[in-house]
């Protein structure tokens, strides 16, 4: 029995649908712009001269909830596949577009560089409990009109594992689709087995920006798969009512849904989020407060209801160091994630409201991940009957430490953490330093990152990427990119 949690009863599930359907038509959605208003009015929405509110009927949103594909897979660099979209698998990746890096000597944010992107991708190529990649950071040292595809050309040189991404712009969508297509080996690769995926951001409440419609649709027009992320701020920019706020986030994600799949019958999609309460006291969107978790699990289970694969923001903290707080709210939002059955959760070493990367909160988070998918899997049975024989075996002499049943399922049974986790005596944690969390963590990082090797990607490749890079910081007045190490 797998263990599962959920916040919403069946009717209440449906009444959500349902009030999300209505929106659509009443009050509408806002869309600025005119390829997607085109696609809808052509399927049958209705507009007013000169108004940019497009209403769309229930049953044009039906029928592309009918083209959406219910499972789909992302595969590494070497064609394997690796996560599996609309399964009953939970995977987890770093949370994308933090601004800045938690430096390990002053242990306070500062803007990131190229070098502290590279470190972190090899990090999270060594952790295996991590399943895929992001563009994590945004690097300061090259022109504001390239971070975005700059962030995954450094990744592609780097990484095996699949990576969630996002553009910033309309042009530099285009761009970071070729550097995936060179990276892939052909349009044809890359559409049959995918190895990245792109969030889309519709903007509370009911709109849709040029920008993020016109990405969402050249990825469906394009069969790039894509995953759509509406961040209602419960009592700001949503209704303060949890069950309003996924009301809304329903009705933005059906509207993503419509669009896409007019673009492109069949766009894989993925219904995700990154909702948050309002803080009124401190007015900041808290990632790790029990009532964003509360959205954000809410949310899922609609998407699950609609047979829709799932992507949340979870596993984070609001604090600015690497403390007590910090564990707490990222374990917390981890287990739930892992409990609620969410296909991907982004978020892992993230902090202070999704504006800072931490490398040693990164490791940490690693084996809160790996906890949190030992516990999803549930109590497996091994044995017919489950002990009997067994403990009649072995009877009152408490020897279950050496006998054979033991060997075998010691390793499958228990969850065995990075050397992050104290588990020693007191006497031998005092003889090895007496170090804390942040210190071990810290060895952690300085370990893995040494032990990174990297993956197989011909020079041939590595070269036309850095060309496509270099022609399109050249057009933004940059002459030239930072160096790569090595």
């Amino acid at each position: 029995m797998r263990p599962s949690l959920n916040l919403l009863t069946s009717e209440t599930v449906q009444k959500i649908i349902d009030e999300g359907f209505a929106l659509l038509e009443n009050p509408g959605i806002e869309l600025h712009n005119q390829d997607g208003k085109e696609l809808l009015l052509a399927a049958g929405a209705k507009a007013d001269l000169n108004s940019q509110v497009v209403r769309i009927p229930e049953k044009i949103v039906r029928s592309a909830l009918e083209s959406c594909p219910n499972s789909f897979a992302l595969y590494n660099l070497r064609g394997d596949p690796i996560i599996q979209y609309g399964s009953s698998q939970v995977h987890f990746n770093p949370g994308s577009s933090a601004l800045t890096i938690l430096d390990r000597g002053t242990q306070r944010a500062r803007e990131a560089v190229t070098e502290d992107f590279i470190q972190f991708i090899k990090l999270v190529e060594m952790l295996p409990q991590i399943d895929a990649q992001s563009t994590a950071l945004v690097c300061s040292d090259v022109t504001e009109e390239i971070k975005d595809l700059y962030r995954l050309y450094l990744a592609l040189n780097y990484m095996s594992k699949p990576i969630v991404t996002g553009a910033f712009r309309i042009d530099t969508w285009e761009i970071m689709k070729n550097l995936l297509v060179t990276a892939a080996g052909g349009l044809t690769n890359l559409q049959k087995k995918p190895l990245a995926i792109f969030d889309v951001c519709p903007s509370p409440p009911l709109k849709w920006s040029n920008q993020t419609c016109q990405n969402l649709i050249d990825c469906a027009r394009f069969e790039i798969p894509l995953q759509i992320v509406p961040m209602p701020m419960a009592g700001a920019t949503s209704p303060v009512t949890l069950a309003g706020a996924v009301v809304q986030h329903t009705a933005e994600c059906l509207s993503g849904i419509t669009i896409a799949q007019l673009a492109g019958e069949g766009a894989r999609i993925v219904w995700g989020g990154s909702p948050a309460i309002f803080d009124m006291k401190n007015s900041t969107t808290p990632m790790g407060a029990v009532g964003t978790w509360m959205i954000d699990v809410a949310y899922a289970q609609i998407g699950q209801a609609l047979q829709l694969p799932t992507q949340a923001y979870l596993g984070m903290s609001d604090a600015k160091v690497v403390d007590a707080q910090c564990g707490l709210e990222t374990s917390a939002g981890t287990i739930l994630a892992a409990l609620s059955g969410v296909n991907m959760v982004s978020g892992a070493g993230m902090m202070a409201f999704e504006n800072c990367q931490s490398l040693e909160k990164l490791v940490i988070d690693a084996d809160i991940i790996g906890i949190a998918k030992h516990l999803s899997r549930g109590i497996q049975i091994r044995d017919n009957p489950i002990a009997l024989d067994l403990i009649r075996e072995v009877g009152h002499q408490s020897e279950f430490i050496i006998h054979d049943h033991t060997h075998r399922w010691f390793k499958d049974e228990f969850y065995y953490p990075s050397p992050i986790i104290d588990r020693q005596t007191a006497e031998e944690w005092e003889r090895n330093g007496a170090l804390n969390s942040w210190d071990r963590a810290k060895d952690q990082v300085n370990t893995l990152i040494a032990s990174y090797e990297e993956p197989t990607l011909d020079q041939s490749t590595r070269d036309e990427m850095r060309q496509i890079t270099t022609r399109a910081a050249q057009n933004f007045g940059m002459a030239k990119l930072p160096p790569l190490p090595g």
